[in-house]
């Protein structure tokens, strides 16, 4: 699996918006105005019928974005996922299928992992570069800092209550690479189409950096 370029990819970006497209017509603006913002790794979840239309729009008409797919719970999402154009993808969870599918398509997975076990788990299958979700109902900063002793090669992305006010907090863990959040992406903003708004948001989560 290519962990290289996924690392390269969460460093790329020290926040990654969570974003579930209700509106196919906000795909294109809405990631034209997260770019512009400075964030260019954008995670399009699954869990709208949009989501891989969504996908598509924003790899042909922003090609500045760096386009992942989230939400991935079966197999075979892995290639339409990659079809669709996204470069990586993102798990809540981490299964045999789950781990045979991302060998077979060759699209970076960053699964996610909530308890050592899973983290054990997941480097044995051979991810060093894991999602950490829930976050907060996981031990949040607590949990991190306790895990990178025992396990110091593994290298996270928290996602799941991560917000604009602890975001920094996080990323200042040595073993946190970036954070996910849905809070770029207002949905007041989206329905009003105040992409201004959302680019601002994006501005000041790429000013966020670790102190890792």
């Amino acid at each position: 699996m290519n962990t290289n370029s996924l690392l390269d990819i969460m460093h790329a970006s020290p926040v990654i918006p969570v974003i579930a497209i209700e509106n196919i017509n906000h795909a294109v603006p809405l990631a034209r105005a997260l770019v512009a913002g400075g964030i260019r790794v954008l995670e399009v979840t699954l869990r709208t019928e949009h989501g891989l239309p969504a996908i598509g729009l924003i790899a042909e008409q922003v090609p500045e974005a760096i386009i992942g797919v989230g939400t991935l719970t079966q197999g075979e999402e892995f290639a339409a996922a990659r079809e669709a154009g996204a470069v990586f993808g993102v798990s809540p969870g981490l299964t045999p299928s789950l781990i045979s599918a991302a060998k077979a398509s060759g699209l970076p997975l960053l699964p996610g992992v909530m308890t050592p076990s899973e983290v054990m788990a997941a480097r044995e299958a051979g991810f060093r570069q894991l999602k950490l979700f829930p976050a907060v109902p996981a031990g949040g900063i607590g949990m991190l800092n306790a895990i990178a002793g025992p396990l110091p090669d593994v290298v996270f992305c928290p996602t799941g209550g991560v917000s604009q006010e602890t975001a920094a907090q996080f990323l200042a863990c040595k073993n946190v690479a970036c954070v996910g959040g849905s809070w770029l992406t207002p949905k007041d903003a989206l329905q009003a189409g105040d992409w201004a708004r959302i680019t601002a948001l994006a501005s000041a989560a790429a000013g966020l950096r670790s102190a890792s």
